[in-house]
This record gives C-alpha cells, structure tokens and sequence, in this order.
C-alpha cells in the first residue's frame, strides 16, 4: 500500500512541477503593466503607403518581442486622414483615455501628440520621422539621450542630398527639378529646404510649387512640366504622396522621371526611389515599445542614429524619357530592388532581419 501512496505522490508532485512551469511560461507571454495588459494606441496620419508600411512594421516588432494583439496586450489604431484637425482631436483623445502607451507614425502625429501630452502622461514612442530634432517637441542633437523622459522613438531621415546626386549620376546634363509640396507640413518644409541647397551646390534650378490638399497636386503638377522641369522629386510630403500617381501620370506624358525619397510601392512609376526602408524602421520602432512595455526606462533609450535604407530603380520608366537617362552598373548593383520588363526583383541578400 505504501508503494502506491508513493506513486501516487510523485505522480502528484509531478503534476505540480508541470503547472508550475507551464504558470511561469504563460506569465512571461502575458506580460503586464501594474497588473493590467497594457493598452497601447497607434496613430498615424494619413493613409499612404509608407505609413501602412510603418505599421506593419510597429506590429510585428512587438510581435517579435512576444506582444500579440488581443493575447497580452491590448492596441487600438486611429488614423488622422491628412486632417490636422483631426489629428488634434485624435491625440486629445489618447491622452484623456489613459492609454499606457502612444506609438507614432508620422511628423505630424508626433508633433499633434507631443502638444496634447505636454505633461508626459502617456509615453511616447515615435517612428517615421524625417528629423524630429527640428520636429519642435523638445529633442535635441547634442546626445542620442537628449529627449523628454518618456519620449522617445525611432528617426527616419529621408536622404534628400543623395537623391539629387543620384539624379545628375543618371542625368548629368539635369538642370532643372520641380517639386510639389505642402508649407503646413513641417516634414516637407524640412526635406524642401534641404533640396534647395543641395539644388543651389548642384548648380540645378529647383522650382516650386505649393498645395494645401491632395486634390490640387496633379494640376500643380502639370504646372511644372509647362514650366520645362527636366524632373519631378517627391520628398517627405504626406500631402503629395496621397496623390503620387497623378504626379507620375503628369511626368509620363511630358515624357520626364519622377524621383523620390520615399521607397515603398515597387513599382509605382518612378525611376528611383532612395530612403528610409519604412518597414524596417517601424519593426525597430515595435521593438522599442516592445523593451519599454517590458519596463525599460525611456529615458535610459538612445535615439539611434543608423536606419536601414533602401534603393530602388526602374528600368522600364526609362525607356519613356526624352532625356538620357541611364543606370551605371554600380547603381544597379547597389539597388535592392530593380524593376525591369521581366517583373521586380528583389534582391534576397539586402533583407535585413532587426
């Protein structure tokens, strides 16, 4: 009989061993903050393709980190649709819902969310942002360190000189580029200023035309082809990237590339495309929310300084152009992806696991 009682026993003992480790292994999936699955908002601003791409990448970094909506944590998305207004209530609304935490995607979402979260009630993470040093919400550059207490977040500085360089690579004869862009958005305002001097030490004339909605970029557009630009260039303009196709169908029929430093769709049109890889920089972004949610200190979080870019090339724009322009063979071995009359190819070895 005691034989049996001690089967029993370890039999039980086991049991418990078991539970106890499948207890601990659920505690560390179903992490909390003070006891509660933390409630985290996404808010971007608009509906482009970039800031889909962020987002995708935001949620899969903290999937990564073992994050999953509606496991072990709680998130909910708001989108802004281009309005400022909109953007004002969204943020007000955050912050007077108690959420845990804020995630970004957007100058202008940082900039709305930062103004209604003066007081650092919520933390606040962004991500998609071309220089949030001159974003006016307190983030110097003096240190990775300098920034708010519980604002911190990943930068996505667009290489606005180096699309230009690229651009008299291909087309050394270029002297003129137009460029479409809203002055109420600070990000474009940022990247505009940078192709006027990159323009003035290029010797390329850059003419400019303004547009405070979506609706008016195709005929500013066409506006600029009247004017004989050799070129368009988009830069970080949440505005004209709403309306990119009419920017390529108005370039096409004056039979001129457009350029940009936004690298999302990969085949929309354009004959290159160098920047920020926007997914990549959201996975980071996740990733960082991910470490704070965990119960990493923003403070003690660096801005990083190194983001993963990505180039694309479009031979098939090409062959429309009245002007020559050509991909040397180092641009095409650099690109990460190439469209070509064969298809898109992405190129494997460029893919970056963060």
């Amino acid at each position: 009989m005691w034989t049996v009682i001690r089967k029993l026993s370890f039999g039980f003992g086991l049991f418990l061993l078991a539970s106890a480790i499948l207890l601990i292994s659920d505690w560390h999936q179903r992490r909390t903050i003070g006891g509660k699955i933390p409630r985290v908002a996404i808010v971007q601003h608009s509906s482009n393709v970039a800031l889909h791409e962020g987002v995708r990448g935001v949620l899969d970094g903290l999937a990564a980190k073992g994050l999953v909506n509606g496991q072990n944590i709680s998130i909910k998305r708001f989108n802004a649709d281009g309005d400022l207004t909109v953007a004002n209530a969204i943020a007000g609304q955050v912050v007077a819902a108690g959420f845990d935490m804020v995630v970004t995607i957007s100058t202008p979402s940082l900039q709305t969310m930062a103004k209604a979260n003066s007081s650092e009630k919520v933390i606040h993470v962004f991500g998609l942002v071309a220089d949030p040093y001159r974003a006016g919400v307190g983030i110097g550059r003096k240190s990775p360190l300098d920034h708010p207490k519980r604002l911190v977040g990943v930068p996505s500085p667009l290489p606005v000189a180096d699309s230009f360089r690229l651009a008299r690579k291909l087309f050394p004869g270029i002297q003129s580029v137009g460029v479409v862009w809203n002055p109420s958005e600070a990000n474009s305002e940022i990247t505009t200023m940078q192709a006027r001097k990159i323009c003035q030490e290029l010797r390329i004339n850059l003419r400019e035309v303004n547009v405070d909605s979506s609706v008016a970029v195709a005929e500013a557009a066409a506006a600029l082809t009247v004017q004989g630009v050799q070129a368009i260039w988009v830069g970080g303009d949440n505005t004209v990237l709403l309306a990119l196709d009419s920017v390529v169908s108005a370039a096409r029929k004056a039979r001129i590339p457009v350029f940009s430093v936004i690298p999302t769709e990969l085949n929309r049109g354009t004959l290159f495309d160098i920047g920020t890889n926007f997914y990549d920089a959201g996975r980071m972004t996740g990733k960082m929310a991910a470490e704070i949610l965990g119960g990493v200190d923003p403070a003690t979080i660096p801005i990083p300084d190194k983001i993963p870019e990505k180039l694309v090339v479009n031979k098939q724009a090409r062959k429309i152009l009245k002007d020559p322009w050509e991909f040397p063979e180092d641009i095409i071995a650099r690109a990460d992806v190439i469209v070509d009359e064969a298809g898109v190819h992405q190129k494997e070895t460029h893919t970056k696991v963060l």
